[in-house]
């Protein structure tokens, strides 16, 4: 084998742990952009308002109380709603300090490394696209009730049915179209969606506002009786998996995050318009699943047109006509907000080498990446023909739920990890280690109290000096992202533990207790050597509070709702992140643009002077050989290893 291919295989093979881990640099300007920024703070919490109010509410809402919580999905949507405001403030912090498109991949690719922020952008793709193409199916099936089934049974005449199990029961020509035609709507411009989002938005409210006056006024509460089944009649496993299916009526703020690089102030208006559409949406959720269970016993519920059938059911044809027309408004909204943030998604992981550069182009004249947007609209429209909406809601939650995790614990580490200093950057003199009372006596606001904490970033606080021993070799902030690491794979386990052990846990088994015991001890094992540790809070205008207390609760609340998705969906989502491999180590590892920062791109290998020579099947012309420098022959193959200081 010639000497240059080997040296070239050597690198590649040797360099991907490092190709995986690096982080990625932002730029100086963190507000320069070719979007366009254009939104204000209304328009941004209207746009996660609608993105959020749409097929949840009007599709999930039956489906759940009828087959899976009843009742008790009004606990279901709190557990929901709580667990999503955990990662929202997560989010939320990311948003002031990164304002980019992209949402939870560009925060993991900041913080964790380029393989997770690959596999939570892969991941958010297949999000938006089953989002769209759910609420496009859900949209028809709307139609189609308001008209007693012709739309069904046309299209069942025309083109037969689809005896497939794992697909739908007839292709729903009229989703397809439906996703086709908004996507050419969102060519437009951000500001043109934004205000046509708003004015849905408001339709959509004014909806739900008297969906639940005149559900409260019918309401009867023997629905919620004994005979009925009670509050919980599939129990306290039924209202978990319920909550966990109920991820899919939150899965909107992500959108919020997505416009970060259209935001007129995205420091400001990221945090506000992601706390304030999250809560107003939990509360209407609530609100809405009180009132349908209230008015109609379960059993009665209808799965796919729950709130119209109901109105319907109680002799309000002109309510059911009403709530039906302000459900298209909803699901438009929500359709909207899925195809808004898809092709921004796919931009920012292409402007990053992880995707084909292809789909990193934004039109000058609107600016808006239109080819994504065609892309993401035949794909979305293309689930919508062919797949139910069950199963396109129930594979939605599993990628949110890993996204969430990951942003819970990106911001953990990036508050415990050393921050990197300029070359100019001139630190104060070093603080003994052993004299510590003289931190509390430093003026906060001062610029050397700036420079002080940059330095103590990552290390031990004073209280926890009998940690020494243990973790005083670590470098600064190592220890704590170790310790958010164990405590991801220990919520797993206990996770795991409860969903198969809770019974001998209930009866007090003696090996249940000793086993939940130790891993209760690991957990809270792992949250000391967390807090133990200095963070950097400077410059952050919005702080998730409680680090990292919130953080490790919505990690392990995330994990909690994933155990107990069913196996099917498990089995598919291994299959997109096969797929999603595939792309990434055939090319998005070798196209990334921290490679080409860095000078260690496959690209820069094949221009050395070793890789012209011929070999690997290369054509090269002499005038290429000759136009290269002289000094690029002397550049080494494989990096030279840091030595350190």
């Amino acid at each position: 084998m010639p000497t240059a291919r080997r040296l070239i295989l050597g690198h590649v093979m040797s360099g991907v742990c490092h190709k995986m881990n690096r982080t990625k640099r932002l730029p100086a300007d963190l507000l320069e952009t070719p979007l366009n920024r254009c939104l204000s703070t209304l328009d941004i919490t209207l746009l996660g308002v609608g993105h959020m109010i749409g097929a949840g509410i009007y599709v999930l809402t039956g489906t759940v109380a009828k087959e899976i919580a009843g009742p008790g999905i009004i606990i279901s949507f709190i557990l929901a709603g709580f667990v999503s405001m955990l990662a929202a403030l997560c989010y939320a912090e990311f948003g002031t300090r990164v304002p980019k498109a992209g949402s939870a991949y560009i925060y993991c690719y900041v913080s964790v490394g380029e393989f997770w922020a690959f596999v939570i952008g892969w991941n958010i793709l297949l999000e938006h696209m089953l989002g769209a193409a759910s609420v496009a199916r859900a949209w028809s099936g709307y139609v189609d009730s308001m008209v007693g089934g012709l739309v069904s049974n046309v299209t069942i005449s025309i083109t037969g049915e689809m005896h497939e199990q794992l697909l739908a029961k007839y292709p729903d020509i009229l989703a397809f179209l439906v996703c086709i035609s908004y996507a050419v709507a969102l060519g437009s411009g951000a500001k043109a969606t934004a205000v046509l989002n708003g004015l849905l938005t408001v339709v959509n409210l004014a909806v739900m506002t008297g969906v639940v006056v005149l559900g409260f006024w019918h309401a009867d509460i023997r629905n919620w009786s004994a005979d009925e089944g009670g509050f919980m009649p599939y129990g306290i496993t039924g209202v978990l998996a319920g909550a966990a299916t109920c991820f899919y009526a939150f899965v909107g703020f992500d959108s919020i995050a997505t416009s970060g690089e259209e935001a007129r102030s995205p420091s400001t208006s990221i945090p506000l318009a992601t706390i304030m559409s999250l809560s107003a949406v939990t509360i209407v959720y609530v609100l809405v699943s009180a009132a349908l269970t209230l008015m109609v016993p379960i059993r009665s519920i209808h799965p796919t047109a729950a709130i119209p059938e109901a109105f319907g059911a109680l002799d309000l044809p002109w309510a059911k006509y009403a709530i039906s027309m302000g459900a298209l408004c909803g699901m438009t909204t929500t359709l909207l907000g899925s195809l808004f943030a898809l092709p921004r998604c796919m931009y920012a992981m292409a402007s990053d080498g992880l995707l084909f550069s292809c789909f990193g182009a934004v039109n000058a004249k609107t600016q808006v990446p239109l080819l994504n947007l065609a892309v993401a609209g035949f794909l979305s429209a293309l689930l919508a023909l062919l797949f139910d909406l069950e199963k396109l809601v129930e594979f939605m939650s599993i990628g949110t739920l890993l996204a969430y995790t990951i942003v819970s614990a990106s911001v953990i580490i990036l508050r415990y990890r050393a921050p990197m200093a300029d070359s100019g950057t001139v630190f104060a003199p070093d603080t003994p280690e052993d004299d510590h009372s003289s931190q509390s006596s430093i003026d906060t606001a001062s610029p050397t109290s700036d420079v002080i904490e940059m330095a103590l970033t990552g290390r031990l606080r004073p209280q926890f000096r009998w940690l020494e021993p243990v973790l005083g070799r670590c470098e600064p902030g190592a220890a704590a992202s170790t310790a958010v690491l164990l405590f991801t794979v220990f919520s797993v386990a206990i996770c795991l533990q409860l969903k198969v052990s809770w019974t001998e846990l209930l009866h007090g088994t003696w090996w249940a207790l000793c086993l939940y015991g130790f891993l209760i001890f690991c957990l809270v094992a792992c949250v000391v050597v967390i807090a133990a540790h200095h963070q950097n809070v400077r410059h952050l205008d919005f702080k998730v509070p409680l680090v990292p207390y919130i953080p490790c609760l919505s990690i392990f609340c995330n994990i909690e709702l994933m155990v107990h998705l069913s196996l099917l969906t498990w089995i598919r989502f291994f299959i997109w992140i096969s797929v999603g491999m595939l792309v990434y180590f055939l090319y998005g590892i070798h196209h990334s643009k921290e490679a080409e920062d860095c000078g260690t791109s496959y690209s820069m290998l094949m221009t050395s002077a070793e890789a012209s020579k011929g070999h690997w099947g290369a054509l090269q012309t002499k005038s290429s050989a000759k136009s290269t420098p002289a000094k690029d022959d002397k550049k080494p193959i494989i990096e030279e290893e840091e030595v350190p200081e």
